[in-house]
């Protein structure tokens, strides 16, 4: 018979050397010298424990990455899986652990409780993220690889990974962006390629009143059909249960205080070089209102004087390399002299 000792188990009988006590838990082997104290045994014992947790998940983790694949066909839930796979075995292995120290499952819950009631404001983000991680998953707003935009932020890149706490966003600078999943739920992110990567894009042009309206269309469609990643026409578009053209297509817009507003829409076939593209839209449209016909229009103004304005009062002032000395004509009254009345139609 071994002699049984534990943690708990400090004090020995005098006749027998046996220990006694509330817990045994770990009996002695007849091959370990005596000289060898119980903590290392123990120790020992963790080690072991410890090590074959570490090989067990990793067996268990190639044995059924394949399958969850094959079965949840989203990486999110695949990899969320196999990390519950993990945290499975580890918290096996530790309750082991505090059994072989000579803790008992009632103890152990006994100090889990008072732990989370002393902890349990620090956790509580924790365990929100977590919570809000469970509905991400479940709700499915993006998924590994998708690319995505937080409005609030203006930052755009590309899913790397959901956990149950974060998501981890590789933005379009070469830098990660990890953003609790608490911070996600309650942020609009707009998902530019989760059922399709087509996306729409628009540019306004204004154009003068006396442009033709007609060839002004037809050569801003024509510049953004040139674009290398336009998509220059095929088959309509399907949005919800709406189809619109594939092809550019220029709108007239409003008719505006500097000019005529006409608005180009254009599909793209990916969406990662929406600004690029976009730039070499308006250059191909600035290159193509080149003459007379088609102008663009700027903001100006048109000052009107006539009977009922009052008079205009004109200056002239010496030039810089002068002594400064300012000459005005005088009128033969002696005064300042005013433009004739035929002249203050201007405009």
């Amino acid at each position: 018979m071994y002699p049984r000792v534990g943690l708990l188990a400090a004090q020995e009988d005098e006749d027998t050397g046996i220990g006694v006590g509330d817990e045994t838990v770990v009996p002695r082997p007849e091959w370990v010298p005596e000289w060898i104290p119980f903590w290392v045994l123990e120790v020992a014992s963790a080690i072991v424990v410890l090590v074959l947790a570490w090989v067990t998940a990793r067996l268990l983790v190639r044995l059924f990455s394949r399958r969850m694949a094959r079965y949840f066909e989203r990486p999110s839930l695949t990899r969320v899986s196999l990390a519950g796979i993990r945290v499975g075995v580890y918290v096996f292995a530790l309750l082991t652990i505090l059994r072989i120290f000579g803790l008992d499952l009632g103890s152990i819950a006994l100090s889990v409780t008072v732990f989370s009631a002393v902890v349990g404001v620090i956790l509580a983000p924790i365990v929100g993220s977590i919570i809000s991680g469970i509905f991400l998953l479940a709700d499915q707003p993006y998924e590994i690889g998708d690319m995505i935009e937080m409005t609030e932020q203006d930052k755009r890149g590309f899913v790397e990974d959901i956990t149950l706490r974060y998501t981890k966003i590789f933005t379009l600078d070469n830098t990660f962006l990890v953003v609790p999943n608490g911070e996600m739920r309650e942020r609009d992110v707009i998902n530019y390629s989760a059922e399709d990567t087509r996306v729409r894009l628009t540019v306004d042009v204004m154009i003068t009143y006396e442009s033709d309206l007609e060839a002004a269309r037809e050569r801003i469609e024509a510049a953004a059909r040139g674009v290398d990643g336009v998509i220059s026409g095929g088959p309509a578009i399907r949005v919800g249960s709406a189809r619109y053209p594939a092809s550019p297509q220029c709108l007239l817009e409003e008719f505006g205080d500097d000019g005529i507003v006409l608005r180009l829409r254009f599909w793209l076939q990916e969406p990662y070089r929406m600004q690029a593209i976009r730039s070499a839209v308006q250059t191909e449209i600035w290159e193509a209102i080149e003459d007379e016909a088609v102008e663009i229009a700027y903001p100006h103004s048109h000052l009107m004087f006539d009977e009922t304005s009052g008079e205009l009062q004109v200056a002239m002032e010496a030039p810089p390399e002068t002594d400064g000395e300012v000459s005005r004509p005088e009128a033969p009254d002696g005064g300042v002299s005013r433009l004739p009345d035929t002249d203050r139609d201007a405009g």
